[in-house]
Order: C-alpha cells, then structure tokens, then sequence
C-alpha cells in the first residue's frame, strides 16, 4: 500500500493518454449507469424512529397511515370582508377540479374559520406521505386556475406535499447560486497559487468529474441504503472542497520538485516523486476522512447513512483522480511545457541571445514564516494563549439546545409557506396534531373507542389542546387498530407543544387507555417525531463520538509511528470542532445575527447538525494534520533535528494548506447564502472550523506543542528508512 501511488503514477506517466482517456470513461459509467439503473428514495418507514414510529408502524398496519394532504384556502383580500357566495362558488370549482385529477384520492367538505373570515378545502393525495411533494404539481395548477377565475377572492393552496416542493426548488435554486460563487472564487484563488490558468483549471476539472462519478455512484448505492434526498447537497459541498485540496497539494509538491531540479529530470520522473510523497498523503488524509465519516452509520439513521455513503464516494472518487489522472495530466502538461521551452532555447541560441536560465527557487511558503514566529520564539506562551482562547470560543458549545426543524422553520420566500403561515392564522388547530394509536383484539374495539374518547376529552379539558375541536376516533377495517387525532394551536418547536406532548404521554394516556390491560399504545405526529428523533441522536452521540476518536488516534498512529502525535491529533481535532460549535450557538441560537445572516433563530441548533459537524470536521482536520505532519516527518527522516523539522516542516507546507483553506472556506461559506436555516449552520461551522485549524492550530498551536515536546513527540517513530533518501532533497534548501 505504501507504493501503490508511486506505482500508478509510474503507469500513468508512462501512459498518460490511455490513463485521461479511462479516467473520462469510468466517470461516464458512473454517472451513466447511475441515471439508468436510478436511485432509491427512502421511505416513510425509513424514518420511523422511537415511540412515534413504532405509533406509525401501528397506524400503518392497520391502514390508517398518515396520509399527504393539501389544503386550499379561500379568503378575501386583507382589509375587505368575505363574499361568502364568491367563496362558496370558488370553493365548488376547487372540488370539482381536484376531483377529476388522478393523483388525488378524496376531497373533502369544505370547512370554515371560527372568525368566519377563510374557508379551506382539504384534499387527500394518493400514495404514500412521502410521495406527494411528487404528486402535487398538478393541484398547485388547477389551484392556480381555479384562482384566476374567482377573482373576487383569493384562492392559494399549501400543505406538506406544496411545502416540501418549494423547498425543493428552493434548495436547487440556492445550490445553483452557491455553485456560481464559488466556482469563480475558487478559480481565482487556484489562479493566485499557481499562475496559470491551465494549472488552475486542473484541480476544478478532477473535482468537478469526481462529484460526477460520486454522483452516480451514489444512485447505485441508495439501491442498498435509501436515499432520503440530502447526499447530493452534500457531493457537491465536500466534493469540490476535498477534490480542490487533493488536486493542489500534489501540483505544488510536483512543482517544488520541478523546481529544485531545475531541467535536469523528466516529468515523469517530477510525478513519482510528487507520488512517493503528496500521493502517499493524499491516500492517508483520504482514508482518514472516510474512516472518520462512516462512523456516522453507527446512528443506524437514514439521513446520517445517507451523508456518510455521500461523503465516502465523494472522496474515494477525488483520491482516486489524484492517484491516477492526476500524474497523467501532469505529464501531458510537462511534455508540452519542455517542448515549449526547447524551442524558446533553440530560438535564443539561433540568435545569439542564449542566456543562463535562472534557477527557480523552490516554494516553501517563506511569507508564511512571520506567522510562525511566536511559536518558534515563545512556544509555552503561544500554546497557553491559543489554546484558552478556543477553550473560550467553545464554551457556549455546553448551552446548546437541539430541536429538529419542522415545516414551521422553512424559508417564508416559498409561496407555499406564506399560505400556510395565513392557514394557520385562521386556523390554528392545524398547526399541531398528536395522533394516539391503540391496538388490541378485535373484539375489544368498542372499549378502546370510549377509552380513546375519554382522552380526547380530557386534553380538551387541558388549556395546552384545542378545546372546541370534536376529536374523532378512527378504526380500521379488521377492528384491530383505532387512532385519534388531537389538535394544539402551538407550533410543534414551541414550549407549549412540547408540554402538550409531554403531558399527553405522561397524564392523558395513562389515565385513560393506558390503564386497559393488554392494549398496545404510543403517540406520533409531528411534535412526537421530532423530540423522539432528538433522544434517538442524543443515545448514538456517546457511541459516535467514541468510535471516531479511537478510529482517528489509531489512524494517526499508524500513519506516523507515534502515540503522541496520535494523542495530539486528536486532541487538537477535538479542540477545533468545539470551537466551531460554540461559534455556531453564539450566531444562531441567538437572534442577534438574524439580520447580517438573512436567517429566522429557532433559538436552538438543528439535531442533525451537531452530530454530523462533528465527525465531518474531524476528517478535514485530519487533512491538515496529516499534510502538514507529513512535511515534518519527512525532514526528521531526512536527518533534521526534531525542533529544526517542525520549523521546516510547517513552512514548507503553510503556502498550499493557506490554499487549500481559502479553497474550503470560500465553498463552505457559499452555504451560508442558502435559505434553509440547517445549510446556513452547516456552512458557517465548516468554514469557520476550517479557518481556525488552517490558522489557529496548524500555524500557532501545533508548532508551539511540538516545539515543546521535541523528541519525545516521536515516542515509538522509527527513526530514518530508505524512503528517507528520495525526500532528502526536499528540505536542502529549507535547511
């Protein structure tokens, strides 16, 4: 393993053109056979998680599943009454309409406000809850329609199929917008590293061709773990940020290669010594980021396996490209630039101008050198400062509060959601519903019909429910099954629909069905859904986090020979996902950044987002950590002393991992443009911690700890190899 990026840069320097050509090939496949084969949405069922699934596992048993439903609501312009026979005209047409569509499979009677101000029309859709933002198109149109010809009312139409549609578009409008912010920046910050706009091109070309085939990957995978939607968003994200980053670190080490041997060796000689260091690093940064994220399936979640199988295609795709297609281009390349520059020397020589080319200085980010010097002068004091002022920007990390985002969250630029936002209004009954499942034997339905009748009168009798609702009792076919239906005017993130919950599970039920022997009961709907999601992440964090660092401190130590540099490693990777977090409590749980940041504050952090941060940052860190640690074992290898390799080391590396950071951060930061608060909170931690650990840590902390400990940060290291002499070189003119 430790040739295997030495021996297919030799291959794909010797064959530079059968290597592009099937590198282009194998991404046609992909992403072609992904598009035939198709993916594999998931499921409501997928998501069933705690106490409320197994409550839809029930209902879903007995046919009484819930089902996707739309609501068109019927109004007058603001500040005018309602035409009460324009509305009940209008309302006729939207039956009528919705009737005849094959996608919906009832329609019913329509209901009015308690001020008597809105009627609303419900339409149940066919299919499964998941399936109707699908389905729902042709309502949106007949709505439209039916709007156009009432004009002495207002006609919109919203509900969880609408809703999940606009934010649909929304989200692809949003990537669209992120993708032609950065794509630009990155360009010009590749065109800043390297001069040259075909060298430029080179890393967006493999990241773009790698998120192509991760892509279709990624259909084919969903085939064994169901795609709940979110891993493209996050292909895109990763895959630019790591495809860039692979991309820059080989081309710079292959151009200090070029330069210190200034004519005197082949381009494909340049790339096996690009190989036999910056390829062996990408290969352990590559496994350590996909070790670190498949962690992420030990939260037996749908979205987490999701994220994860995203991530690991994505980056196995852009290690690969930098294994293979990677050399050849360089080759291509490096042939036409010596082609090149022999006809300029011919040229010169034919006139008499031959001139002495002057030797190129290598690159080994001598700018960068001033940042290193408090850590070079005052390590002790460095390290103290550094460290307690992230301890300080991590503190707010122990007050945050997890909610999972319901509809009631989104963006209200969708259409969909200002409807809903006046359907809840003048409805408020429709913001909340618990649904109590019982089932027992058949013959003991009218029993669990009253018991379930009784409740529903007691939280009607509790200021937390609505009062003037009449709870209906529904029971299915076989008599096994009944369900009820509560309502709350609350929205389900608020306290009091919390409460609701909480009083309904610990009070209502069990004074009432609970107490029947032999009845099986829980309680779904949409607050339940989310609190039992909530705990569910909150019992898999302990194993998560604990697999991930045991996974990360072996990793390193296998990488480079040392338990202290493992134990340091994580140590530091820890240090910097807790500054981030607390940075993300500090602007969005609060309210005071809403305005610079365009976001409405839940006032707690999205539950998916702590957890997946976490594991995600710690396998960028380990890009860092081992590119950089990669620099300095290889000038301790090549006879440095301890103190004097972390010096070289870090300055030979701080110019490309600066790079590769504004790289990250500029793709990272694109997401904080999104309307969905949860990718705004994604984007900010990701850039934001990786910003810190290109600065704070690789610059200040990591110096400072290694200066410090000297020899005794290589307990166990083998002291020099033969791989030693090829590097040697490297660090003769850092020396």
């Amino acid at each position: 393993m430790r040739n295997l990026p030495v021996r297919t840069a030799r291959w794909s320097a010797r064959h530079p053109w059968r290597a592009i050509a099937g590198w282009f090939v194998f991404v046609a496949l992909c992403l072609g056979t992904g598009i035939s084969v198709g993916g594999n949405p998931a499921t409501t069922e997928d998501f069933w998680v705690g106490e409320a699934g197994r409550a839809e596992q029930l209902a879903t048993e007995g046919g009484l599943e819930r089902k996707p439903t739309e609501h068109v609501l019927i109004r007058a312009e603001p500040g005018r009454p309602l035409d009460d026979a324009a509305a009940r005209a209008a309302a006729r047409d939207v039956a009528e309409r919705m009737e005849r569509l094959p996608e919906v499979a009832s329609v019913a009677a329509p209901v009015r406000s308690a001020d008597g101000d809105a009627l609303r029309v419900p339409v149940v859709l066919k299919g499964a809850e998941l399936d109707g933002k699908k389905n729902v198109g042709p309502l949106l149109e007949q709505t439209a329609q039916a709007a156009a010809a009432h004009p002495g009312v207002v006609v919109e139409e919203t509900g969880s199929p609408a809703i999940s549609k606009g934010v649909n578009d929304q989200r692809g409008e949003d990537l669209a917008l992120s993708e032609r912010i950065s794509l630009p920046v990155t360009l010009v910050t590749l065109l800043v590293v390297f001069g040259s706009v075909v060298m430029a091109g080179v890393p967006l070309l493999l990241a773009l061709t790698s998120i192509a085939a991760a892509l279709g990957l990624s259909m084919l995978a969903s085939h064994l773990l169901p795609d709940p939607g979110v891993g493209t968003n996050l292909i895109l994200l990763i895959g630019l940020a790591v495809g860039v980053d692979y991309t820059l670190f080989y081309l710079k080490r292959e151009r200090e290669e070029r330069a210190r041997a200034a004519g005197t060796l082949s381009s494909a000689a340049l790339v096996e010594l690009a190989a036999a260091t910056a390829g062996r690093a990408i290969v352990v940064s590559g496994l350590a980021v996909i070790v670190s994220t498949a962690t992420l399936y030990l939260a037996t979640d749908v979205i987490f396996s999701s994220l994860a199988t995203g991530t690991i295609l994505v980056v196995a795709v852009a290690v690969a490209s930098s294994l293979t297609v990677l050399p050849a281009l360089l080759v291509a390349l490096g042939r036409r630039t010596e082609r090149r520059s022999a006809r300029r020397a011919a040229r010169r020589e034919a006139r008499g101008t031959a001139r002495r080319e002057r030797r190129q200085r290598p690159e080994h980010g001598r700018v960068f050198a001033a940042l290193l010097r408090p850590a070079q002068r005052r390590p002790a004091a460095t390290l103290v400062v550094s460290v307690l002022a992230m301890l300080a920007l991590a503190a707010p990390a122990l007050g945050m509060k997890l909610v999972d985002p319901g509809k009631d969250t989104f963006s209200r630029d969708i259409p969909a959601m200002q409807t809903y936002d006046r359907l809840t209004a003048a409805f408020p009954e429709l913001k909340v519903q618990h649904e109590v499942v019982a089932r027992a034997a058949a013959e003991r339905a009218p029993e669990v019909r009253r018991a379930l009748a009784e409740l529903g009168r007691r939280a009607s009798g509790d200021p937390l429910f609505v009062r003037d609702a009449e709870p209906a009792v529904r029971t299915s076919p076989d008599g096994r099954t009944s369900v009820l239906v509560l309502s709350v005017p609350h929205f389900a993130n608020s306290g009091p629909a919390q409460d609701s919950l909480r009083h309904l599970r610990d009070d209502h039920l069990p004074a009432t069905v609970g107490r029947l022997a032999g009845v099986e009961t829980a309680v779904s709907g949409d607050v339940a859904r989310g609190a039992d999601y909530v705990e569910d992440e909150r019992g898999k964090l302990p194993l998560v986090v604990g697999a991930l660092l045991l996974l990360t401190f072996v990793m390193t130590v296998f990488a480079f020979r040392s338990v202290v540099i493992g134990l340091l490693g994580v140590a530091l990777n820890l240090l910097s996902a807790a500054a981030a977090l607390g940075a993300l409590v500090v602007v969005f749980q609060g309210s005071w950044a809403e305005g610079l940041l365009d976001f409405d504050s839940m006032g707690a952090i999205a539950s998916r987002v702590p957890l997946f941060l976490f594991v995600i940052l710690f396998g960028l860190s380990m890009d860092y950590q081992v590119f950089v640690v990669s620099r300095i074992k290889e000038a301790r290898d090549a006879g440095m002393p301890a103190r004097e390799a972390v010096t070289a080391g870090i300055a030979a590396s701080a110019k490309v991992v600066t790079s590769a950071a504004v790289v990250m951060v500029t793709v990272f930061a694109g997401f904080v443009a999104l309307h969905l608060t949860e990718m705004k909170q994604m984007g900010f931690c990701l850039a934001l911690a990786v910003l810190l650990d290109a600065v704070v840590i690789r610059l200040m902390v990591l110096p400072a700890a290694l200066l410090l400990l000297g020899e005794r940060a290589w307990w166990r290291a083998p002291r020099g190899s033969a791989a030693a002499e090829p590097v040697a070189r490297a660090f003769e003119n850092v020396r």
